[in-house]
């Protein structure tokens, strides 16, 4: 089964922790980037967003956007902002929003689990998005983000947890957006050979950084391919990871808006969905399988007319909606890549969508109820993929609180 691993991290100092920690690099455009490490010259994405320290015209995918990051990397070190541990060690990592805590064990996972599927996926992975990460962990030598991943927990494993959480944290510290965030060091070699014995029965799955895991994999690859002396040990066999047991999580809804009605009218559109739904005018409670549909500052409730096929993934909602409504009535084929739907996460609330349908800018937005942990499970262990955009986890684990150098 899938294994795991502990490792020497390269940490901000404890008192440094909270101005160098940031939100992961992809939830985030350029100028955002620039603004939230404009506070602190130590902010993460001097590292993970390093165009932001070039001219404006630079391309973001080009080397020199990567050297800045490596530069810029090599400068925190030896100003002493990041230091590597002298042990080898697990970690543990603690979020908590809004009185709810998740823990999860920082460790290392083998790029051979996630080729033979002991590290299970549920997202397809862009070429762009890849290609830009494995120059990243080239460029800078290190892995800088870590992927989030999860296990079914059986209640064996939660007594480790809780053994664990008596550490006295290194990192104890409330980010700006009203998140904890509490990070300890695992030395005692008991305790983690004990982690190590509790995983090995384990599959471990992927919530969130399908990128960071591919882009991972494929350096590990190429180094091997370039080592004559390959034995399996080496670090770039390994990727960093953080593991929550599953009951831990939170994935709250990822919604839909679109630009216009495809060239129908209201009355023409709503009269198409009536072919498939049961429209109701009113404000109501959220409810699986049926979509909440706002336009022209009316919100309705969509009910199936239909049975809800079985399949792992026809069976969720952003797939029936994509089935039901999207390509048929709005002729979107592809939600991935077609510049008619925006996709806006849960945690902004259903004001966020009435604000952009009210503005203009979109003519109807749909919301969905969230996925739940059982539906993205079976997705995963029979090998399918989820449709674009269906989870959203939250709270964001921080980048900058640990690398893994390679």
């Amino acid at each position: 089964m899938a294994r795991i691993r502990e490792f020497r991290g390269l940490r901000p100092g404890k008192d440094i922790a909270v101005f160098v920690a940031e939100l992961p690099y992809d939830v985030v455009n350029t100028q955002e980037a620039k603004a939230a490490a404009d506070k602190s010259k130590y902010n993460f994405y001097h590292i993970t967003r390093s165009e932001i320290d070039l001219q404006n015209e630079v391309n973001v995918y080009s080397d020199a956007v990567y050297n800045k990051g490596m530069a810029n990397l090599q400068s925190f070190i030896k100003e002493g902002v990041f230091v590597e541990d002298e042990s080898e060690n697990f970690y543990l990592y603690t979020l908590i929003m809004q009185g709810r805590a998740q823990t999860g064990l920082v460790t290392l996972v083998n790029i051979e689990d996630y080729q033979n599927n002991l590290i299970k996926k549920h997202e397809l992975v862009l070429d762009s998005k890849a290609e830009d990460r494995r120059k990243h962990i080239s460029f800078l030598n290190a892995q800088t983000g870590l992927v989030f991943l999860f296990y079914k927990e059986d209640g064996l494993k939660k007594r480790l947890f809780e053994k664990a959480i008596n550490i006295k944290p290194d990192y104890d510290f409330t980010s700006c957006d009203g998140i904890r965030h509490i990070f300890r060091v695992i030395s005692d070699k008991e305790m983690i050979n004990d982690f190590k014995k509790a995983f090995e029965d384990r599959i471990l799955y992927i919530a969130d950084g399908h990128h960071r895991a591919y882009s991972a994999v494929k350096v590990g690859l190429e180094r091997k391919e370039k080592n004559p002396h390959h034995n399996g040990e080496e670090s770039y066999n390994w990727f960093i990871s953080v593991v929550f047991p599953h009951d831990d999580l939170k994935i709250m809804s990822y919604n839909r808006v679109i630009v216009d009605l495809n060239g129908l009218s209201t009355e023409s559109f709503l009269k198409k969905i009536e072919q498939t739904y049961i429209i109701e005018k009113q404000n109501t409670d959220p409810e699986k399988h049926c979509f909440r549909m706002y336009m022209e500052h009316i919100w309705y409730k969509l009910i199936p007319k239909f049975s809800i096929p079985d399949d792992a993934v026809k069976s969720l909602d952003a797939q029936i909606l994509q089935d039901t409504i999207l390509d048929p009535v709005l002729d979107i084929k592809n939600p991935k890549n077609d510049k008619r739907i925006d996709f806006v996460g849960g945690i902004r609330g259903e004001k966020e969508l009435e604000r952009l349908i009210d503005s203009g800018k979109f003519s109807v937005a749909f919301s969905l109820e969230p996925v739940i942990i059982d539906e993205l499970i079976r997705v995963s262990d029979e090998n399918k993929l989820m449709p674009p955009k269906s989870t959203w986890f939250e709270p964001k684990l921080r980048d900058g609180l640990i690398i893994h150098r390679l």
